[in-house]
């Protein structure tokens, strides 16, 4: 989506909206932190992120990798940073090529910095000398299919001696080659950014005017990023500061109150867009936020829409990588086509192989000993992912991220099934018509509604199914699929079509059904269950206590996904557990050592009482 419309949707309902900056980290280890804070500031909700360019060096690739990954994994409207420093115009048509097949519609039109070794800047032979000639080729190339930003600077350019009205006329001469909105410079002086701001429209320049937001993140930093840009420190954030210059914390803390108080100041003028150098860094910008009372709006879907160019329109996806988000998206980039409505339309591709996902189990195998301890019985296992359920434990293998606030009315039940030997890897609560701007289970447009129904996924042990099957058999509303390793698949469905486990009802709309449960995805999603827990068994020496016990459970237990077709019902999903002897002995069960553990041998005893008896609405 092109950034552009995007501005324009907020200037119209007068509503603040963010995006942030992030730059190409120099390793590996730092690329791959900065794609967890990516992630992590995705639920800040900005409206679009940039990435900056280094031309001609590794990093320019790195650059193009990281807007695919930022568009497709992790469903960022993005726009890429393009520069004319060191870019012939077979360089520039590469980065435009990268960018297209990424599904990537924006680019930030630079003529860049010259290089770390070179005291004036240079055309690059065959290259662009002025930012508006690299315009003016995007558009000739590609029409309208980019939107093209363009820098401002209302303290005039650093490398410039020319009067601020000058660069207000070389803006305008970018505006006019076909530039769309203006990101401009970081600045403190908030009364001369919205003077400028004045001047410009005088000029002519009638696009949206986005404020570069520097967060103030230590004395040093600030000091040395104002001397870079050439920009006026005012003298009440001096004063401010500069008593306590050696408390990184106080500074943080003081800058924010001022960058606060400049934010407000842009929105009380009627600038509605804020865009934040983040740095890479995540606490300073958040900070911001939660001071202007900045809220991100629920999302058009439950999960993280991909922008890929070939996965735009997918709006249907099965709930048993909810929680494996990358993962689902690496082993079904190569498909034609994605759902439409209906998960049917897209059946005939078969999931990528798990090889394709580049090492399921993404820790060490020392991080993993440190989250998980070494666990040598069942109880020790179930008393894991309680602790998972209660947020002392950040993530799991079938898990990326800690559990949701989603799961709060089920939360004890589910701490109470894991602690009898029910391993839970994936649920959701019933949700009877909550309102789609609800916090916590919203999405879609406004004045909707959304529903669920109550979802539960587990490994049980094979001693347990039968009982567990009858159970099941007796709750007419309850469809359940349950295999092992191997295969062996039980079933009371009699139809191979999808069920839809969540959907929306909006104004002017039909029916949304985003989240569905189907025989084709969950054998897809079987086989990367069961080696997502072979991968953690091989986290311990071969031989160990703790490494047998999982190897047992992935060779032996059964994978069963529950779901109750009566949203009105919170809580009867649990009651099929209430007859079953818990698997919780100080060993793994397979020489009848079936120990308590000191637990209770009910497991009737409170699971159905833990979970709150009120459907959601």
């Amino acid at each position: 989506m092109k950034i552009s419309k995007k501005l324009q949707e907020s200037i119209k309902e007068k509503r603040p909206a963010w995006s942030f900056e992030y730059f190409p980290p120099k390793t590996a280890v730092g690329v791959r932190n900065l794609y967890d804070r990516m992630e992590r500031m995705y639920e800040l909700g900005p409206e679009f992120i940039d990435i900056t360019w280094n031309a001609g060096g590794r990093l320019s690739n790195l650059t193009c990798e990281m807007v695919a990954t930022a568009q497709s994994v992790y469903g960022l409207e993005t726009c890429m940073h393009l520069t004319c420093t060191g870019m012939p115009r077979e360089k520039v048509d590469e980065a435009l090529e990268d960018a297209y097949k990424a599904g990537c519609q924006n680019i930030l039109a630079l003529r860049g910095d010259p290089p770390r070794d070179v005291e004036k800047w240079e055309q690059t032979d065959g290259g662009f000398r002025y930012s508006k000639d690299l315009v003016k080729y995007i558009k000739d190339k590609y029409d309208d299919y980019f939107d093209i930003a363009v820098a401002g600077y209302p303290e005039g350019h650093p490398d410039d001696e020319e009067d601020a009205d000058a660069n207000i006329r070389y803006l305008k001469e970018k505006v006019d080659a076909g530039a769309t909105f203006v990101i401009t410079q970081m600045f403190y002086d908030v009364d001369n950014f919205l003077d400028w701001v004045k001047r410009c429209r005088k000029a002519g320049i009638d696009v949206p005017l986005i404020p570069g937001i520097m967060p103030i993140q230590s004395w040093d930093a600030f000091l040395r990023r104002a001397k870079w840009s050439g920009v006026k420190i005012p003298q009440h954030f001096l004063d401010a500061l500069e008593p306590v210059k050696d408390d990184d914390a106080e500074v943080r803390l003081r800058g924010t109150k001022l960058m606060v108080e400049v934010c407000k100041k842009i929105l009380d003028a009627g600038i509605y867009q804020l865009h934040f150098y983040t740095m890479n860094l995540e606490k300073a910008t958040k900070m911001i936020l939660e001071g202007l009372e900045c809220e991100a709006s629920p999302g058009d879907l439950p999960w993280k829409p991909s922008l890929g160019l070939k996965r735009k329109e997918e709006n249907v996806r099965p709930i048993f990588w909810k929680n494996r988000h990358k993962s689902y998206i690496a082993r079904t980039e190569e498909w034609d086509e994605f759902p439409n409505g209906r998960w049917g339309d897209a059946r005939s591709p078969a999931y990528g192989g798990l090889d394709v996902y580049d090492g399921l189990l993404k820790c060490s195998n020392e991080e993993a000993h440190k989250m998980w301890g070494y666990p040598t019985s069942i109880g020790d296992v179930g008393d894991l992912f309680a602790r998972f359920c209660e947020g002392e434990v950040p993530q799991l293998p079938w898990s990326d991220s800690a559990i949701t606030e989603e799961a709060a009315s089920i939360r004890d039940a589910l701490v109470k099934l894991n602690r009898h030997g029910f391993i839970t890897v994936n649920s959701q609560p019933a949700v009877n018509g909550v309102k789609s701007t609800d916090p916590v289970f919203g999405w879609g447009p406004k004045n909707g509604y959304v529903y669920q129904k109550c979802y539960l996924e587990v490994f049980v042990h094979p001693d347990q199914l039968d009982l567990l099957i009858q159970n099941m058999s007796k709750e007419d509303e309850i469809t359940y699929y349950a295999v092992n390793k191997k295969g062996d698949l039980h079933t009371n469905t009699t139809s191979d079509e999808p069920n839809a486990v969540t959907w929306g009802v909006f104004p002017g709309k039909e029916i949304i059904q985003p989240t569905i449960v189907e025989i084709v995805s969950f054998m897809a999603w079987k086989d990367e269950a069961f080696r997502l827990g072979t991968d953690w068994a091989r986290c311990y020496a071969p031989g160990s206590e703790s490494r047998k016990l999982i190897e047992d459970v992935m060779d032996t237990w059964y994978l069963v996904n529950i779901v109750h077709n009566d949203f009105h019902e919170p809580c009867k999903i649990f009651e099929v557990f209430e007859t079953i002897e818990p698997v919780v002995g100080h060993t793994n069960g397979v020489n009848g050592d079936h120990g308590t553990n000191g637990y209770t041998n009910s497991a009737a005893n409170g699971i159905v009482e833990a979970c709150e008896k009120v459907s959601l609405n």
